[in-house]
């Protein structure tokens, strides 16, 4: 399966044990999705280059560059492979849902059918950041994922990872809301223990509203994990 997700292109690979995790799973999407004891997480890492010049997303050739190949075709791209996992699980002889890489189910909570983040963190491939983004050893946050959720007894490949932000605060100081409250990960704790997501939303909004193309990413460029792999890559 790691071969196939590679030769598909994508970046990173994990499976996730969902027995621990699976009230949670039940809580945001139901019975749906709650039946299936692994998922398979993949990750599709981003252009540096691209997330490096965000502090200047006023600047439309920026935004575009970064909506256009760090949200919409790196999504496409996650969706394209998650369905080829999925039909080969299936053609395996066993269940198989792929979940869309961005899509949300619900308005009120403003949230997808599953954390795909929830799904990476439980497979080892990082920890949960302040910023609420899925902080990975090998990028940073700057990684976007999606999952394939399966009854195949596939091998877990890690387990959730203790988070390493220590007493850093750059997300949290980089945002230009405040949506952040700088409070650590706590498993199971609500979301808004730590983030504001209809504030960001409403920043979008208002972004739209102006004519400019909904960007923001600060709290992904700040991470200092991020742009530690960003200066090793161009060493």
């Amino acid at each position: 399966m790691p071969r196939l997700v590679r030769r598909l292109g994508g970046d990173i690979y994990g499976v996730a044990d969902l027995t621990a995790v699976k009230e949670e799973v039940m809580r945001q999407g139901g019975e749906e999705v709650s039946g299936y004891p692994r998922a398979v997480s993949i990750g599709v890492k981003l252009m540096h280059p691209i997330v490096d010049r965000l502090p200047e997303r006023d600047r439309s050739a920026v935004a575009v560059a970064y909506h256009t190949h760090a949200y919409e075709v790196v999504n496409l791209r996650l969706d394209a492979i998650a369905s080829r996992v999925a039909s080969a699980l299936q053609d395996a002889g066993f269940r198989a849902y792929p979940i869309p890489a961005s899509e949300r189910v619900e308005d009120e909570r403003i949230c997808a059918v599953f954390s795909h983040k929830l799904a990476a963190h439980a497979a080892g491939l990082g920890w949960i950041g302040k910023s609420c983004l899925l902080v990975t050893t090998q990028s940073g946050p700057r990684v976007r994922f999606t999952t394939v959720l399966t009854d195949a007894p596939l091998p877990a490949t890690g387990e959730p990872l203790e988070q390493r932000c220590g007493d850093c605060r750059e997300c949290v100081d980089a945002c230009p809301i405040h949506a952040f409250t700088g409070r650590n990960f706590v498993p199971g704790e609500p979301r808004e223990m730590r983030y504001d997501a209809r504030a960001c939303e409403r920043y979008f909004l208002d972004m739209k509203a102006q004519g400019k193309v909904p960007v923001c990413g600060m709290c992904l460029y700040a991470c200092p994990y991020g742009k530690k792999a960003s200066r090793e890559l161009h060493v």
